[in-house]
């Protein structure tokens, strides 16, 4: 079985800094520090109301030639930014401004004829993928909005392990599994990633479709008790020892 990347999200060190308008802890720094610690590839979510990533940690992470996989909405103002930083991937994800966090995946059904144009122009000079749940529609669509990549959101997962619902886990699991397969018998290259912890991870690293997993804000909040890198080879540690027992 392929060895499982780890792409590490950093806007939370990002959300740190800009609690004091201070220019530090620096994302450019975290995300060197990821690499250096085993990340395959760093990812931040330039959100609409610059909430915690700004336009200039994206173009000092991209001209620093660090891998960057750019989580954004499909709009126009994201595609120029895309467009003039050129990221090594770029993730649609839905946006809300009133949201903490993404709460579901996109709508790729709902939103493929709006999605379609904006692929093709992104997808001309970026890799793109599309961040949804593990629905087999929402997968289809995917397929047929051409992109190669797929990013299934396990937050649904990660929250039931968090009330200790056995049932519930062993639905989501199934279902992100059954996602998993269908999405990588269509062509599509299989990513998984929201809320993962060192005591969740496991299942979700032991599904021999995903190639990548994306991980950040436990990280961020080990970080504060650990050290960024000890938190990042840990995580390494339990993905890799969950894939070679698959």
């Amino acid at each position: 079985m392929m060895r499982l990347r780890l792409g590490v999200n950093i806007d939370h060190v990002a959300t740190l800094r800009n609690a004091r308008g201070s220019p530090y802890p620096d994302p450019l720094r975290a995300a060197e520090t990821a690499i250096a610690a085993g990340a395959d590839i760093i990812t931040a979510h330039l959100r609409e109301d610059r909430r915690h990533i700004r336009d200039d940690d994206v173009a000092a992470i991209t001209s620093a030639d660090v891998p960057l996989n750019l989580e954004m909405g499909a709009t126009e103002e994201m595609l120029e930014v895309a467009l003039r930083t050129r990221p090594r991937a770029c993730c649609l994800v839905p946006e809300r401004r009133e949201e903490v966090t993404t709460e579901h995946g996109l709508d790729a059904v709902g939103l493929h004829n709006r999605l379609a144009p904006f692929v093709r122009r992104l997808g001309a000079h970026v890799r793109v993928s599309l961040f949804i749940d593990a629905d087999a529609a929402q997968i289809d669509a995917a397929r047929a909005l051409g992109v190669p990549d797929i990013e299934l959101h396990t937050g649904a997962y990660a929250e039931a392990v968090l009330k200790g619902d056995k049932d519930e886990i062993g639905e989501r699991l199934e279902a992100l599994r059954k996602g998993a397969g269908r999405a990588a018998s269509l062509g599509l290259e299989v990513h998984a990633g929201h809320g993962l912890t060192y005591d969740n991870v496991g299942p979700i690293a032991a599904i021999p479709e995903v190639v990548e997993l994306q991980i950040g804000h436990f990280l961020v909040g080990e970080s504060v008790f650990i050290g960024l890198d000890t938190a990042i080879r840990r995580m390494r540690m339990h993905m890799d020892q969950a894939r070679a027992s698959a």
